[in-house]
């Protein structure tokens, strides 16, 4: 009797293993927080917070187990003095790491900008096979989001619609 896939590789139109499933998840977290943040305004005294927010955004998507996001706004050069003295979020000023588990797997990725490239990249950090542990697909918290004594809240499988 052949199992049907569950966790991200069930919602895909084409067969994926759910180690291809689960890697694919993970892209997309990294380039959906990229997409979505740069251009925001950021300063040297904002970064952390609009950092925390980033964690917690990503935190509330399936699979996510841990997101650590660090904000370096003066790699854009100086501000201007004064009240207007901030720069816009670019990607020089990102570096973000995912953790997501489904089942048995975990995969650890990161986003950092690449001088000798000129371009943010994204990367397969780890890949490895879990011991006992359930399915973490949703309601899992983040690591911020502990920190802060919240979870996502989610229970149940999230559509296809609303995954990733």
């Amino acid at each position: 009797m052949t199992r049907s896939p569950s966790g991200p590789a069930a919602l895909h139109a084409v067969a994926l293993t759910p180690r291809e499933a689960l890697l694919f998840e993970a892209g997309i977290k990294l380039g959906g927080l990229f997409h979505q943040y740069v251009g925001i305004p950021v300063s040297p005294g904002t970064a952390g917070a609009l950092a925390r927010s980033i964690e917690r955004a990503v935190g509330l998507q399936p699979y996510v187990e841990s997101v650590r996001i660090r904000l370096r706004p003066q790699r854009a050069g100086p501000t201007g003095p004064g009240r207007f003295a901030y720069r816009y979020l670019t990607a020089e000023m990102i570096e973000a790491r995912v953790t997501l588990v489904e089942g048995s797997l975990r995969v650890t990725a990161e986003l950092t900008y690449r001088r000798d490239l000129r371009y943010p990249l994204m990367r397969v950090l780890g890949l490895a096979r879990v011991r006992g542990r359930r399915s973490s697909a949703v309601g899992g918290a983040t690591r911020s989001a502990r920190r802060a004594g919240r979870t996502s809240g989610r229970r149940g499988p999230r559509t296809a619609r609303s995954a990733g």
